[in-house]
């Protein structure tokens, strides 16, 4: 399959770069982490009966696969797009513009997965984890990642400066991180606002992932998981629907 040749050629770029980004989303999280959990816990009360650090642990897992996918298939994609040719390069060849994008996905997939597998060992290290239903989160991030991964594929396939991804960072994911149960609880809010939140990806990815963390497995997680999914679903078509009219003239 041609998509997975394109995500083997991906795979061996991250080999020669695996240090650098990891260090990159390994170091962030674990500075909120001290900030919030050790810095301005001290002065905050428990959380539906955990500490604040126990609360936030979790969701920083879901916010690190969130911002591994989202980086690499904006500036990543957008490079490989604008920049280097590899797209335009790929297409010369017995491959479709489904195949790239399938390839990318797949690609910013497994680094949300290894990212956020990498602040999942810092948080169990830190005995922040409640139960062994922890171990399913690298499995359930697939479905994040995706969600992700396509989200951000569409904007850069309607973008045309590298520049405006920022306003994808600062109008769409930082208030997607705020506002998506990390740092305090959705139901604390308006109930407008609660309705809203279903709408938010990440909203979902840490209800799950902190449900797992401290071994609180419901059948509403499955709803969780397939409003991730469903939307990822949505998205595939048209992603490659945008990025057919960058790359086909």
């Amino acid at each position: 399959m041609a998509a997975l040749r394109i995500f083997a050629r991906h795979m061996a770029v991250f080999r020669k770069i695996w240090f650098t980004n990891i260090m990159f989303n390994f170091i962030e999280p674990l500075l909120y982490l001290t900030a919030m959990g050790y810095g301005l816990g001290t002065f905050v009360q428990d959380m539906e009966g955990l500490t604040y650090l126990q609360y936030i642990a979790p969701g920083m897992v879901a916010s690190s696969s969130m911002f591994a996918a989202s980086f690499e298939c904006t500036y990543g994609s957008f490079i490989r797009l604008h920049y280097q040719k590899t797209f335009q390069a790929m297409l010369a060849g017995p491959v479709t513009v489904r195949d790239i994008v399938a390839g990318d996905i797949l690609y910013a997939t497994f680094k949300s997965m290894v990212f956020g597998l990498v602040i999942l060992t810092v948080i169990s290290a830190l005995g922040q984890t409640q139960s062994w239903w922890a171990l399913l989160i690298p499995l359930f991030l697939v479905i994040p990642g995706l969600t992700f991964s396509l989200l951000a594929i569409c904007y850069t396939g309607i973008t045309a400066n590298i520049d405006n991804f920022n306003y994808y960072i600062t109008l769409f994911l930082t208030p997607a991180y705020l506002f998506s149960g990390v740092f305090f609880p959705i139901h604390s809010m308006p109930g407008w606002a609660q309705v809203v939140a279903w709408l938010n990806p990440i909203f979902h990815s840490v209800e799950v992932c902190r449900a797992l963390a401290l071994g609180n497995t419901t059948p509403g997680l499955l709803v969780h998981a397939g409003v991730l999914a469903l939307v990822a679903m949505v998205l595939m078509p048209l992603a490659v629907r945008l990025m057919t009219k960058r790359l086909i003239v």
